[in-house]
């Protein structure tokens, strides 16, 4: 049981992950961008989530969903000020630009709000389900979070497939200028890309803070690197690679805390990673792509 108890542990923060991968996942996907600052927006919809449950007496519910709605205006603030200006650009240029939006939020969210830690009040409670007698505990917030995840992955691949926008989004992942000459106005779908990762970030978030309670400005930062490294180890471009590369970062992560080392448990999954890339460049679920020069 104690087996499971970690496996299921890690399924849950694996969930998290590929929430957060997501938005990187379809960023990169559709625009070719690396949005450095996703991790930030993760931080920031965290902070609008406490303060709204904690000063404000908000449902947790509802504060989840205002940090969806702050972080989805702040995704296209973001790309509009920051990366559209730079769609020609070369792709160290946006990169710099990327690492530097990410300090700029940063230290935006010292100045709002200290670097003093606070606790973050679960959004479900602190409970937990108990099964086979007691002798596998599954708590309240993995249950949400697992739940959420699947959910969250189902709706989104639904509306790639299904709706117009969607439709839109893979035809510019495709290709920009077919898309451009078939009516698709590219630049208003790029845009609601980064709304819908920078919405799901806040859920992210939310999640991460309810199962790790202590926030800071530099919440998002580790949670985002390892998002990041979950999409380029499922294939990054791939939402199906995200999610699949999320959980299985998390299992790895907290399988090499509890059998390994806690502090070498990072180390092992880059590590991982490496040897993933090595084998599979294009990641477990991407597809190599040959370009005619």
């Amino acid at each position: 049981m104690i087996f499971l108890n970690y496996f299921i542990s890690g399924i849950s923060l694996g969930s998290i992950y590929a929430i957060i991968a997501l938005g990187y996942t379809m960023v990169y996907g559709i625009a070719k961008m690396l949005n450095f600052a996703h991790g930030d927006v993760i931080m920031v919809g965290a902070y609008v989530c406490f303060y709204a449950v904690s000063r404000y007496e908000l449902n947790p519910f509802l504060g989840v969903v205002l940090a969806m709605i702050v972080c989805t205006f702040l995704g296209i603030i973001v790309e509009r000020l920051a990366y559209k200006p730079l769609r020609q650009a070369p792709s160290l240029a946006v990169l710099i630009t990327a690492i530097g939006m990410s300090y700029f939020l940063q230290n935006t969210a010292l100045l709002l709000w200290s670097s003093n830690p606070k606790v973050f009040p679960s959004i479900i409670g602190r409970g937990a389900f108990k099964l086979f007698d007691g002798k596998l505990s599954v708590s309240h917030i993995t249950a949400l979070t697992i739940s959420a995840c699947i959910i969250i992955m189902i709706i989104l691949s639904l509306f790639i497939s299904k709706t117009r926008l969607g439709k839109a989004m893979r035809a510019c992942s495709e290709d920009k200028g077919a898309a451009q000459l078939m009516g698709i106005n590219v630049n208003a779908t790029i845009s609601m890309t980064f709304a819908i990762g920078s919405g799901l970030a806040a859920i992210a978030g939310a999640l991460l803070c309810s199962a790790y309670p202590t926030l800071m400005p530099t919440t998002g930062a580790l949670p985002g690197i390892k998002a990041f490294t979950a999409a380029v180890f499922g294939g990054i471009g791939s939402i199906p690679g995200a999610f699949l590369g999320g959980l299985m970062l998390g299992v790895i992560e907290i399988f090499a805390k509890a059998y390994i080392s806690s502090q070498l448990s990072d180390a092992v999954v880059f590590a991982v990673l490496i040897i993933v890339l090595l084998v599979k460049p294009a990641g477990l679920l991407g597809k190599s792509i040959q370009e005619k020069v």
